[in-house]
């Protein structure tokens, strides 16, 4: 009796330890959520559709912190891409809006970035080592050979590329300046509320 007793008490222990035990679908939902929340998420508004971008903040901390630093300061709302290249890219964050201007001071480069110049990329523009203020530009295709001539990626678009790509179909001029101006009216930091409400169901 006492071995019957034994046997069904490990039993229900197996089934209560297993019942704890995430289930495959539980983990991918929990490594999805770990990764949503890992980097910081920018919004990104503009004259034609949003735009979500995830930045490199532990892996490339200075061009990542220089770049949130203006998100949190409102830096960027208002300002325009001021150059559109097709199967190129599209840059922006001057606030003359010529691509002469920028953030007041220069920015030390990061050591190195482990991301490639992939389509959906973001590195910030530069006339030159440590020259970097607040131009960015965003990759509308794979352009690796930038890779070599010291731009580094630290962010990336993660939604609504779409809209990057009808802002390269506009109707340019001079300097690949768009005729109308396309505008980013708010860029923004998501707050950790805002991307829980965001998380897989």
């Amino acid at each position: 009796m006492k071995i019957i007793l034994s046997v069904l008490l490990m039993f229900a222990l197996v089934a209560i330890a297993a019942g704890d035990e995430p289930k495959g679908d539980e983990v991918k939902k929990e490594e999805a959520q770990e990764k949503m929340t890992a980097n910081p998420i920018v919004l990104m508004q503009t004259n034609h559709g949003d735009v979500v971008i995830e930045v490199y903040e532990k892996d490339v901390p200075i061009h990542a912190a220089n770049f949130l630093k203006l998100v949190d300061e409102g830096f960027y709302d208002s300002l325009t891409f001021h150059r559109v290249v097709p199967n190129f890219v599209i840059q922006g964050g001057d606030p003359d809006g010529t691509g002469m201007g920028g953030a007041p001071g220069k920015l030390e480069d990061d050591a190195s970035s482990p991301y490639k110049h992939d389509r959906t990329t973001i590195a910030m523009a530069r006339s030159g080592a440590g020259a970097s203020t607040s131009q960015f530009y965003i990759n509308l295709k794979e352009n690796f050979f930038l890779d070599k001539q010291g731009f580094l990626i630290f962010a990336k678009v993660i939604e609504g590329m779409e809209t990057m790509d009808k802002i390269a179909t506009v109707k340019r001029g001079a300097q690949d300046r768009p005729v109308e101006p396309v505008i980013m009216t708010k860029v923004a930091r998501k707050s950790a509320e805002e991307k829980a409400e965001e998380k897989p169901e």
